[in-house]
């Protein structure tokens, strides 16, 4: 494995910066929205299907920028709290037209009390874990990194990215115990291999992959995983099979669901 202690790859810019450039460069999330479905992928391309940025996205965001980039960072980018009852000397509730002009006068995102006191105990259970520590002892947090990949401009943002350790990915989950589950479900090695390739080709070199995930609710366990140099391979084999048939498609402009034809069902 590579170990670099300055990489020069990895390029720090803003979500919106990110965001434009995956207009023409490919991303994990787009080729995930491919494998599941072309038209889903296509439909998100022409702005048809936005994706839905829900509140449990934008508490995931805050989580990761307090835990990955420290709170110097996060108070630049988030306000906590709201407005006071002078009449009651409580904080007015987040539905109610006062907190949502006092949200709106912030000029960024705005986390509650109680969503700040959340994610400061998911920092604190990040933290708490040895070897979670370790990983993130050095590094850089969210760098993207740009290469062309199978023939196509491609780009990703790491998490974390230590000199040693390689690409750390932190996820957020409701058990600990289902992790692997969820991972299995969600796809997460298949975004891993991706970035891995990626990363292989801009940066010359593989590197190990890790996952730390850290539970959204008491007693917020967090734990580590390694994941496999042969899950790694099949899911990148998985993955540059997905890009040539986007290409086809780009090519023939056809883009199916991926269910025309009949198929078998049968629970024996």
């Amino acid at each position: 494995m590579t170990a670099l202690k300055n990489p020069d790859f990895l390029v720090r810019e803003t979500d919106a910066e990110y965001r434009e450039k995956a207009k023409t460069h490919l991303t994990s999330h787009q080729l995930a929205d491919f494998r599941r479905c072309p038209l889903l992928f296509w439909q998100k391309v022409q702005g048809l299907a936005p994706d839905e940025d829900r509140p449990a996205y934008i508490l995931g965001r805050a989580a990761h920028m307090l835990i990955l980039e420290g709170r110097e960072r996060f108070d630049a980018e988030y306000a906590v709290g709201g407005p006071i009852n002078a009449r009651t000397g409580k904080p007015y509730g987040a539905n109610t037209q006062t907190y949502a002009e006092w949200a709106a006068a912030q000029g960024k995102p705005v986390l509650t009390d109680e969503q700040f006191a959340l994610i400061v105990n998911m920092a604190t259970g990040v933290r708490s874990h040895r070897l979670a520590l370790d990983l993130l002892s050095d590094g850089v947090a969210e760098g993207a990194v740009r290469a062309e990949y199978c023939g196509v401009p491609c780009q990703s943002r790491i998490d974390w990215f230590h000199p040693l350790h390689g690409i750390v990915d932190l996820k957020t989950c409701d058990d600990l115990t289902w992790f692997e589950a969820d991972a299995r479900r969600f796809q997460y090695a298949h975004q891993m291999a991706f970035y891995r390739a990626v990363l292989r080709i801009a940066a010359g070199g593989a590197f190990p992959v890790h996952f730390i995930a850290v539970e959204k609710k008491p007693p917020f366990r967090c734990g580590v995983w390694q994941v496999s140099e042969q899950t790694l391979a099949a899911c990148q084999r998985e993955n540059e099979a997905a890009v040539e048939r986007l290409k086809q498609c780009k090519a023939s402009d056809s883009w199916p669901t991926g269910y025309e034809e009949v198929r078998f069902f049968d629970y024996v």
